[in-house]
This record gives structure tokens, C-alpha cells and sequence, in this order.
């Protein structure tokens, strides 16, 4: 069917209008039987199937049966770093140099960037995600490719070009001027072509000169409206390095402190190993975190303390950390999330993961206005759920009796097989998508 123009999409719809924590039930609106009227792909209105439909004669998506919910919101992830996946046996520093920097030396070659970023993005897109927030490589060919494969799928999309000038393999080295040139090109070129969107990237702390931090600064000062993209305070021995590289910084976050930035529209990966000053700094510049649960777990770098973020007010989005991360579903981070915390003897409601993976997601890239959930006026992205998809999922359905133990068993049961079809501005992206259509 025609979707480029007005049509209407029908299943049971749930999504997040605030967030549970401090709204509990009220930040949650779910539709058993509910159609979205989309038109040149924005939602125009959600409501019970009963009343959108007989007031309209456009054609339908049929997904009854399956649960729609916004687009998954990956807020961590390394497209150049999809062939180290599964990689086994290191910590974090052994494991950037002996499968991070060589798998990342070969994305200078712009055919590697591109055939890697098309498998990226359509892996994605089969998972239910359809925001990320993208590292590339030192390699300004690596944004490039990027950039152009995700305006073809027309994505919302964030990237930039790893900032990098020490401590690393010569192939994968930037400078502080080039790094600031090649960044400065890429914001110039794509940053608010379409859906995409750039962010200054310096890898971490320790692979930049102070001159360097401060060259990213200065983007962020000359272009107020892009993102900062980093890692802090992943690994304790990491931590220990970043106190030798600068001895006159108070901890980890005052090096990004001391360079500006920390800000609105700054999201920082990981974040385990935080000072009291540190978590009080993020929530004062109303920066975001990144938890990325399966990367902390598969590189053994400690359990984040979602708890403690939740009592400072610092917002929290999920990243899958693809490829310390070992799968591209958020369905599966959800899962991780919610055991790392049970750990911690904090339980993370289905709603609360919901939201995390969507709504908070876009809250920590500074991008409600557009994403995160069905209200009015937003871009159409959506993920369709099969509660069916695997006989043990099915088996699991039939003692359902609310869209709570619904949505749960979906997290910590589900993978891509559960994700029916993904929606892209309201049209079917998936490459298996199979929806009906109606009248």
C-alpha cells in the first residue's frame, strides 16, 4: 500500500507521556484496540479504533494482535566495531587495542565504511531502533558513508568522527587541528540535512590531548546545537590512567569540565565509577548518560547505579555498545538493565525499561520534540511486537491479563524474532515487515 501520504495504523498501542518514576501509572497511556492516523510521516492522532477509524477513509496498516510501541532509542553504539562483536576474553583497555583500534584503522577506505554501515543500519532497523547515537571512526570517509546510508533509509540519525590524538595505534590517530577541521566539514555538511545530526566525538579522556578537548569545545561553542559524545569512567583502570594523563583535574568529569564539555545535549557512556561531584555536575549541566548493561557485563566493567541517577536527577538513556555490546536488541539491554539492578536490590518496573529504551532515550538526546513517544505532531517511528513470534513467548501469552506482564515478558524474553515490524516515519522498514492492509 501507498504510505507517503495519509493512512492509519491499527494495533495495541503503548507508550510513555511522562516518566514512571515520578508519575507512575499517569506516564503510561496503552490503547488495546487503537489506530494512529499518520500523515507525510507524522502522527496526527491516537485513539481507540472505534473512533479514528469510521472517521476516515484512508488505508490501513493491520497489526492487531501485536503491540506497538515508539521506536527504540540506542544511545551508545560504535558502527565501525560490528566485526569485534563476540570478541572473547578482555577488559576494556586490552580490549581497544587488540581488537578495537585494528578493526577501526580500516574504515579510512570509504567502500569498507560504506558496505559496513548499510549492514549496520538494516541491522537496526530489524531490531526495532530506529534513533541511535553513532560513534564513527578517527576517519572523516567513516562519517561520510554513514551520513549517506542513513539519508537513504531516511533515519534519525547522530554520528561524528572520533577525535583521538595519543595513545593509540599511528592508523587510527588524528590531530587536534585535523580532528577540528574534519569535524568542523562533517557539522558543515550534515548536520541538520534531513533527520541527521552530528556530535563532536572524542573517543575518551586518555586517546586526547588537552588541545584537543579544548578543539571540541570550541565546535560546540561555534555550533550550540550539535551533541557531545563520549565515555566516562567505564573501567577502573581506565579511571587510574585518566588521573595520570591529568593530575591537575579533580576526577574524570572535571577533564570534560575543563574543556566545556558538559552540557545540555552532552551524553556520556557508561558513567559506573562516579564521585558524589561528579553525578551533582551532571545533573547541575543537565548532561545524559548512556547505560549500556551488556557491554558492562561482557567487558566486565561494573554495575551502574541506576538508583543513584534516578535520586541526582541526572537522566539515563540505553545504549547496546555494539560491539563491546554483544546484540543489537534493545529488547536485550532491557533485560540486562533490569538484572544489573536486581543486583542492587532496585527494582526497574516494565514501564520504567519502556521508557528508558524510548522516551528517555530521546530526553537524553534532547530530541522530544520529535521522538520518544505517539504524541501529536512526531515523527511516526515505531516498533511492532510479536508476543507469538517464539513458542515459548507464545506459551508465555496465554497467562497475560495486563499490558504490564505483557511488555515484561516481551523484554526479557524477546530478540529480533519478536520485532513483527519496524516504522520508519510511519512506512515499513524492516526487510521481513509484513503487515496487512485494509481499507
Amino acid at each position: 500500500m501507498d504510505t507517503s501520504g495519509t493512512h492509519i495504523i491499527r494495533g495495541s498501542f503503548l507508550h510513555c507521556v511522562e516518566d514512571p518514576v515520578h508519575h507512575g501509572s499517569d506516564a503510561v497511556d496503552y490503547i488495546a484496540d487503537g489506530a494512529c492516523r499518520v500523515e507525510q510521516g507524522r502522527i496526527i492522532e491516537l485513539g481507540s479504533a472505534s473512533r479514528v477509524i469510521p472517521q476516515a477513509d484512508e488505508p490501513v496498516l493491520d497489526y492487531r494482535g501485536k503491540l506497538i510501541v515508539p521506536g527504540f532509542i540506542d544511545t551508545h553504539i560504535h558502527y565501525p566495531q560490528v566485526d569485534v562483536m563476540a570478541s572473547y576474553g578482555q577488559q576494556l583497555l586490552d580490549w581497544l587495542n587488540t581488537y578495537t583500534f585494528p578493526c577501526e584503522a580500516r574504515f579510512h577506505d570509504p567502500d569498507t565504511a560504506a558496505e559496513t554501515a548499510n549492514f549496520f543500519l538494516d541491522e537496526l532497523i530489524n531490531h526495532g531502533t530506529t534513533t541511535a547515537l553513532v560513534f564513527g571512526s578517527s576517519h572523516k570517509a567513516s562519517v561520510e558513508a554513514f551520513f549517506a546510508a542513513a539519508e537513504q533509509r531516511n533515519l534519525r540519525m547522530i554520528a561524528g568522527k572520533v577525535m583521538m590524538d595519543r595513545n593509540a595505534p599511528e592508523a587510527v590517530l588524528d590531530t587536534a587541528d585535523s580532528s577540528y577541521q574534519d569535524s568542523k566539514d562533517l557539522i558543515e555538511r550534515w548536520h541538520g540535512k534531513g533527520r541527521l545530526g552530528y556530535a563532536v566525538t572524542p573517543r575518551f579522556a586518555p586517546t586526547s590531548t588537552r588541545q584537543q578537548l579544548d578543539a571540541a569545545g570550541k565546535l560546540l561553542a561555534e555550533y550550540p546545537d550539535v551533541h557531545l559524545h563520549t565515555h566516562l569512567s567505564e573501567n577502573e583502570k581506565e579511571c587510574q590512567w585518566v588521573k595520570e594523563l591529568f593530575p591537575d583535574s579533580e576526577d574524570y568529569l572535571h577533564v570534560y569540565e575543563q574543556s566545556n564539555l558538559v552540557r545540555k545535549r552532552s551524553v556520556f557512556a557508561h558513567s559506573i565509577h562516579l564521585s558524589d561531584r561528579e553525578w551533582q555536575s551532571l545533573s547541575k549541566h543537565d548532561a545524559a548518560i548512556s547505560h549500556c548493561a551488556r557491554s558492562n557485563l561482557f567487558i566486565g566493567s561494573g554495575l551502574f547505579d541506576y538508583a543513584k541517577a534516578v535520586k541526582e536527577n541526572v537522566c539515563v538513556g540505553l545504549g547496546t555498545d555494539v560491539g563491546g555490546g554483544d546484540s543489537f536488541s534493545m529488547l536485550a539491554v532491557c533485560n540486562e538493565t533490569y538484572k544489573i539492578q536486581q543486583l542492587q536490590q532496585t527494582s526497574v518496573s516494565p514501564a520504567s525499561l519502556l521508557y528508558l529504551a524510548t522516551l528517555g532515550g530521546a530526553k537524553a538526546l534532547d530530541l522530544t520534540d520529535h521522538i520518544g513517544n505517539f504524541a501529536a505532531g512526531k515523527e511516526a517511528d515505531m516498533v511492532v511486537l510479536d508476543n507469538q513470534a517464539t513458542p515459548l513467548l507464545a506459551r508465555k501469552a496465554n497467562t497475560h491479563t495486563h499490558w504490564q506482564e505483557r511488555l515484561f515478558t516481551l523484554l526479557m524474553l524477546g530478540d529480533e524474532r519478536a520485532v513483527y515490524d519496524t516504522l520508519v516515519l510511519g512506512k515499513p522498514a524492516k526487510l521481513q515487515g509484513s503487515a496487512t492492509s485494509g481499507p
